[in-house]
């Protein structure tokens, strides 16, 4: 049977709707499965619809065997005589006891009744699944309508269900279905009747909808091509915009509007925010360069579209105009480092301009471990200039720029240190410090300004862990992950070495004492979203107690590369026995005098001719796996669990410290496959 489910709704607010969007389809599918119904369904939608069909709908649910089991034989009776509670077993069943029979479960018979139990009609159960379906989709804040007994994303305002060429009557969230739907608002108000699935998408398509997601895409990137075709210009086309715009039209067109050049003058950065944030428009861009067009996606369908280019270019010259008011305005102010006395970090931790003063003590312990790289890049007042970078770097929160567009901060005060003069590598840091700020997002370009924007992500990973605000289960409002993340990546990318417990314990004294473990932990553990190794792996080098994430990150590549070799699984086999005989050992230093037997002496001197270099990970490795041959000979040759206990403690001794050079590494232990 041919099942089609449309649910007309207000419009959909776009980006609740696209979070959940993925679940809707496999969501309904735990509904049919709930309800025992296989089916395949598509799932489309516009803003104002969800449409979910199929083709292979069953009439009914299939019939099933049910199971009924009872007391054990013994209790359920006696001497030929049903007990209590066989008879009440019986009428549980709604059966006489005569009928009742035992089933063998394991080594004791049980009262068992089975019977079929038929399938309902689809028609009785259709109503109840689509509540729950509704009842499970989560698009954060709901709203109430009518006299506020139902709830949903927006108000429910038409309901079809068509079985083959049937409306299935039922109500949902107060709403009668009936084989109609509401048209484009370009076509009129009132609800369009059809009578089958096939001429619901005849009518939708003749009443200006556009159902399907991707051919409402399809539509828009090739009115943009034949628009920077026609126009010789570049559109920006921003995945997550674009999303958006398919989400919120029925029935998209792309237009190009243009504004006034005078505007070219406001930071790029501020013209595309206040495009992309408010608008939803799409820049355009001539060779690179911003250009004063910009192109936008009606909804409408109508035959003259300057109506509504000349409306949209109003509305941006009002935007653009406010935001060159702030830019004028921010100029003539400059930055003052002073007023973030008076802005509020956390509570606990004061102001925002006590945070740049506890970002600058961070920066100058770390600018002793760089200080020739610093002195390279500019020179010998780099401290000096370290200073002001970051007492100028949070200048811009009390900007009027950065009280419209909070995206912009940081990338608005590089705009204002230029306009007064600061040196070039201020104004990068003050730009860059606080990236990476996203999964693909670009790293520091310095080391200058690395040291910026590490001292930034400590001090706020160092302040916040002091008063206990730390990340718990998926909740953090700070982002504190994303600051331990930007720490390993930047210290990565550009190759520092960076003792990560040694600079905890040499900034702590400017915090409330607290377990520096707990952070370090909290770091490291982000070293999983980093790499795409097998987490064993990373655990294992995390084990060996390096705290060197520049090491820590030479270890994993190593052992990672290695791991992927056809060899190495006998090596792993050897090093894994090797780990575990010594796993409680106190291990001592070798006694030659004790060495009697050629597995153990050639196993020891292959050992002590072993060059071994930390700085190379892999030829260290290399190395030590290069004994394997010599380990297996001992293990075949030498029993260690003797009875003389020096004997013992010497053979351990020799297994021993190659397990100790292995933990240098990784703890081959924690490795699994």
């Amino acid at each position: 049977m041919r099942l089609l489910i449309e649910i007309g709704v207000e419009e959909l607010p776009a980006i609740p709707f696209l979070k959940e969007y993925k679940n809707i389809l496999p969501k309904w599918q735990k509904v049919l499965e709930k309800f025992e119904i296989k089916a395949d369904f598509s799932f489309d939608f516009t803003p104002r619809r969800m449409v979910l069909d199929s083709s292979n709908f069953p009439n009914k649910q299939d019939d099933k065997v049910v199971e009924q089991i009872g007391a054990p034989k013994r209790i359920a009776i006696k001497d030929g005589i049903w007990s209590k509670a066989a008879v009440s077993f019986a009428k549980k069943c709604g059966i006489d006891e005569d009928k009742l029979g035992f089933k063998k479960i394991g080594n004791d018979e049980f009262l068992y009744y089975e019977y079929t139990q038929k399938g309902k009609d689809v028609k009785e159960i259709l109503s109840d699944m689509i509540n729950d379906f509704l009842k499970e989709l989560h698009f954060g804040k709901e709203m109430r309508w009518g006299n506020g007994e139902f709830e949903f994303i927006r108000p429910i305002r038409s309901l079809a269900v068509c079985l083959d060429n049937e409306n299935v009557e039922m109500q949902i969230y107060g709403v009668r279905s009936k084989l109609a739907f509401y048209p484009h608002r370009s076509f009129g108000y009132d609800l369009v009747e059809f009578k089958s699935a096939d001429e619901y998408y005849e009518k939708l398509a003749k009443n200006g909808i556009i159902l399907n997601s991707k051919k409402r895409e399809e539509k828009i990137l090739n009115e943009f091509k034949n628009l920077e075709k026609n126009n010789s210009f570049e559109i920006e086309k921003d995945k997550d915009l674009l999303n958006e715009v398919i989400a919120i039209t029925e029935h998209p067109t792309a237009l190009k509007g243009e504004f006034d050049k005078e505007f070219l003058n406001v930071p790029d950065e501020v013209i595309i925010t206040s495009m992309k944030e408010n608008q939803r428009y799409f820049p355009v861009f001539n060779n690179g360069k911003l250009t004063n067009n910009f192109v936008f996606v009606s909804n409408a369908v109508c035959d003259d579209d300057s109506l509504i280019v000349n409306g949209n270019e109003r509305v941006l010259k009002a935007r653009l105009s406010d935001a060159m008011f702030f830019w004028q305005s921010d100029l003539k102010n400059g930055l003052n480092p002073d007023s973030l006395k008076n802005v509020l970090y956390i509570k606990e931790l004061g102001s925002i301009y006590d945070k740049e003063l506890r970002e600058i003590k961070i920066a100058l312990n770390l600018a002793k471990l760089y200080k020739n790289e610093l002195e390279k890049e500019v020179g010998k007042e780099y401290e000096k200039l370290l200073e002001r970078a970051i007492i100028l770097s949070k200048a811009d929160l009390t900007t009027l720029m950065v009280d419209e567009f909070g995206e912009l901060q940081g990338i608005m005060g590089s705009y204002y240190a230029k306009t007064m003069g600061e040196n070039e590598n201020i104004v990068k840091a003050i730009k860059e410090q606080y990236l990476p700020d996203g999964e693909k997002s670009e790293l520091p370009s310095s080391i200058f300004s690395s040291i910026v924007a590490l001292s930034f992500k400590l001090d706020s990973l160092m302040g916040l862990f002091s008063v206990g605000k730390i990340p718990s289960g998926t909740k953090d409002p700070y982002a504190l992950r994303r600051a331990a993340n930007g720490i390993i990546k930047i210290v990565l990318n550009k190759n520092l070495n960076f003792n990560l417990n040694k600079i905890l314990e040499e900034i702590s004294p400017n915090y409330t004492k607290f377990d520096l473990q707990i952070l370090q932990d909290f770091i490291f553990d982000r070293l999983n979203t980093v790499y795409d190794a097998n987490i064993s792996i990373i655990n294992a080098c995390l084990k060996s107690g390096e705290s060197d994430i520049k090491n820590l990150n030479n270890s994993i590549l190593a052992l990672d590369e290695i791991s992927k070799k056809e060899s190495f699984k006998e090596n792993f086999s050897t090093f894994k026995r090797l780990a575990n005989i010594i796993k409680d050992e106190k291990i001592k230093k070798v006694d030659d005098s004790l060495i009697s037997q050629n597995a153990e002496r050639e196993l020891n001197n292959a050992f002590n001719s072993l060059k071994l270099d930390l700085k190379d990970s892999e030829s260290y490795l290399n190395e030590l796996f290069g004994l394997k041959e010599k380990i297996d000979k001992f293990f075949d040759e030498i029993m260690i669990n003797v009875d003389d206990e020096s004997l013992k403690a010497n053979r351990i001794a020799i297994i021993g410290q190659i397990y100790n050079s292995f933990l240098k590494v990784a703890d081959i232990k924690e490795i699994s496959f």
